[in-house]
């Protein structure tokens, strides 16, 4: 029976109109929270806020800056996620890719007076190239070889780029947004280029291991044959893996030098073995298919000393108790927990569920709780 409107029953209908409203803007606001997406901006917005407090002098110049080169190394990390979590390739040529996005933004911006955004494209091309070059090796050999062929790829890349400059380094006039100069770009406003960029590439490769795309690299990892027997094909995959994970490198590398500003090859070991391995850990110790334990597998390795340990004097008179540490974690990790952090994470979150259920079982009776 329809109940008809009028003065006795308007305020009802005002009543229930109100508490459906309600109830939409609350369904609304559930979905925003549950998108990974909001996760990612809160952890931007975190990030932003201790740039805002160094402004303030409540958090250190030192400890924002290791937030920043941090920030950087998680980008690379991401690419190497896709590449090594998703597609089964292992790679330790990470460092000569680091290095093409460093000297492009050395030659665009100091050489031959590009603006920022030409850097970027540049870097983007030579790491599309490098992609496919290595790409098509990784059709070939697999597994260690295929690790041991990329050291080689990187070592070449970084004798070449030693020969053609040894030392690079940008000043922070050479640093303008569009060309302008009265808008040259200090630390602080690359740091907000940095988080901004590390928000956007996190939502890419979340939307990548998805979509259609990542379930095919998840199946050429688990079997090739079983993936080219569903019609997958593995060239543009493989292809596709190297390339997304070298464009990251490669972009890192540029926001390094728009960030730090100097690199010395004879005295950094930014192109080195040691940051190859580096990514691998962090990649390892977070979990190869988490972004939020690629992240912080990254804070762990590169964020921990230098936010926090440097300014302790037994760590800073006894350096290599975090590579032991890194190293044991790393052990324990591949021992125990395979997945990494996240995997430790989802298994304890799991039993909390599980415990705090069984604690309303037993307040309020099986049916209740």
């Amino acid at each position: 029976m329809m109940i008809k409107k009028n003065k006795l029953t308007s305020p009802l209908f005002r009543e229930d109109a109100d508490r459906k409203s309600v109830e939409r803007k609350l369904r609304f606001l559930e979905k925003i929270r549950k998108h990974p997406t909001f996760s990612f901006a809160i952890f931007a917005l975190v990030l932003v806020l201790m740039q805002v407090l160094s402004k303030a002098g409540l958090v250190s110049s030192s400890f924002v800056t290791a937030i920043g080169t941090t920030v950087i190394f998680c980008i690379v990390a991401l690419g190497f996620c896709l590449l090594l979590g998703y597609s089964a390739l292992a790679s330790l040529g990470t460092a000569g890719f680091i290095g093409i996005g460093a000297y492009s933004a050395y030659y665009c911006l100091v050489e031959w007076d590009l603006s920022i955004g030409i850097a970027f494209i540049v870097a983007i091309l030579a790491a599309f190239v490098i992609g496919i070059i290595v790409g098509y090796i990784s059709l070939r050999i697999e597994g260690i070889y295929l690790a041991i062929v990329t050291l080689g790829v990187a070592q070449i890349i970084k004798e070449v780029l030693s020969a053609i400059c040894d030392t690079i380094k940008i000043k922070g006039s050479q640093l303008t947004l569009f060309g302008v100069e009265t808008m040259k770009l200090k630390t602080d406003h690359v740091f907000y280029i940095l988080i901004a960029i590390l928000f956007v590439l996190m939502v890419i490769t979340q939307n990548l291991m998805n979509s259609p795309t990542g379930r095919a690299m998840l199946a050429m990892k688990n079997s090739t044959s079983a993936a080219q027997a569903f019609g997958i094909s593995l060239l543009r995959y493989r292809l596709l893996a190297f390339i997304i994970s070298i464009i990251y490198a490669s972009v890192a590398g540029l926001l390094y030098m728009m960030y730090v500003r100097y690199v010395s090859n004879s005295s950094s070991t930014l192109f080195t073995l040691s940051t190859s391995l580096n990514i691998l850990g962090a990649v390892i110790i977070g979990g190869t298919k988490s972004i939020w334990g690629t992240i912080g597998g990254t804070f762990i390795i590169y964020g921990i000393d230098k936010m926090f340990l440097q300014d302790i004097d037994f760590f800073r008179e006894n350096p290599t108790l975090i590579t032991l540490f890194c190293g044991i974690l790393v052990v324990v990790v591949v021992m125990f927990y395979p997945g990494g952090l996240a995997q430790l994470v989802m298994e304890l979150k799991y039993k909390l569920t599980k415990l705090s259920k069984k604690i309303r079982e037993a307040r309020y009776g099986k049916d209740l709780g």
